[in-house]
């Protein structure tokens, strides 16, 4: 992950008095020498003919609309300025909103994107389709997931990679998995760390006979120790070789959450690999427990060959038929 030059800042809801969202970003980009862009899509459906029974054009309807959220936007964004950064603002209409933010990002070439997580829990996010959830699987462009108001100071980062690739992530991640972590602990005056949860070959060795079970239980060990080297060997080539380093044993849907807690951990840096059809079923849904379960903020990476599959064309206003009823 490079140094960000452009953050930009999903603001879910202009008007509210706390984006702790718009706060971390605000703090990095004061660290890193970074503008900020506040954008809010306009995604919520338009009715036909609502708009008429005011007295107003369709066009109206949007420009008041986009107008007064605009004003909300400004109001935030001239406290920032107030403190010496440099903060654009835009609100366009456009849907689905997690879309609308991508397309964002791609055309003011933003280098990172940060928004609010889902205000509850995920249940079944690989079905239902949730923004902050859509913005980790579908952006190339690195999402800070932000998950608690506090700010930080001088904050636990903690790098977690998978140096085996258990969960078939890309090679390379790790690399900048750790690099992201080291840079946004360096520049809020934190501490790396880098952890790796290994669930081992989870041999059920109660049911198997003595000389099996003690074949697996050499399996085990030997797959332990290998994992260790290459989690080692993951660490010594990176640029955070003097980071606290945590090999745990366990699912990481479990043990990451577990680390998290143990060493207050205030950001958590991991890759994000999309997945469709059956794979997210099956694959994907296990990333996103260990993301929904995980306590604190999430830096979520993307490969670098992954490719946006998201429509480059602004979709405007999504206008629904008007109810009977009004």
């Amino acid at each position: 992950m490079k140094k960000p030059r452009r953050i930009l800042v999903a603001i879910k809801d202009p008007g509210a008095r706390r984006q702790p969202a718009l706060q971390k970003a605000a703090q990095l980009a004061a660290a890193l020498g970074a503008r900020l862009d506040l954008f809010h899509a306009i995604a919520e459906p338009v009715y036909l003919d609502a708009f008429l029974m005011q007295g107003m054009t369709l066009e109206q309807t949007q420009r008041q609309w986009r107008e007064r959220l605009l004003k909300k936007l400004e109001r935030q964004a001239q406290t920032l300025r107030d403190t010496g950064l440099t903060v654009e603002t835009s609100c366009e209409w456009d849907f689905p909103a997690y879309d609308a933010v991508i397309r964002r990002a791609s055309r003011t070439r933003a280098d990172l994107l940060v928004a609010e997580r889902h205000a509850t829990r995920h249940v079944m996010p690989w079905l239902l389709r949730f923004n902050d959830w859509e913005l980790l699987r579908r952006s190339p462009v690195p999402v800070l997931l932000v998950k608690h108001a506090r700010p930080w100071r001088n904050p636990a980062v903690l790098a977690a990679i998978d140096p085996s690739h258990s969960f078939a992530k890309p090679a390379g991640l790790e690399e900048d998995i750790i690099d992201a972590a080291q840079m946004v602990a360096t520049a809020l005056g934190g501490k790396v760390h880098i952890g790796h949860a290994f669930s081992g070959a989870m041999l059920p060795t109660e049911r198997l006979n003595p000389v099996s079970a003690e074949l697996a239980v050499t399996l085990e060990r030997q797959m332990t120790r290998d994992a260790r080297k290459a989690f080692a060997a993951a660490v010594e080539k990176s640029a955070a070789r003097t980071a606290r380093r945590h090999f745990v044993a366990g699912e990481p849907i479990d043990a990451i959450p577990r680390l998290v807690k143990q060493q207050h951990i205030s950001l958590v840096v991991m890759g994000s690999v999309s997945r469709s059809g059956l794979q997210r079923l099956v694959i994907g849904n296990v990333a996103e427990q260990v993301l929904d379960a995980l306590p604190c903020d999430v830096l979520a990476l993307k490969p670098a060959n992954f490719k946006a599959r998201v429509k480059s064309r602004v979709r405007g206003v999504q206008l629904v038929p008007t109810p009977p009823y009004l």
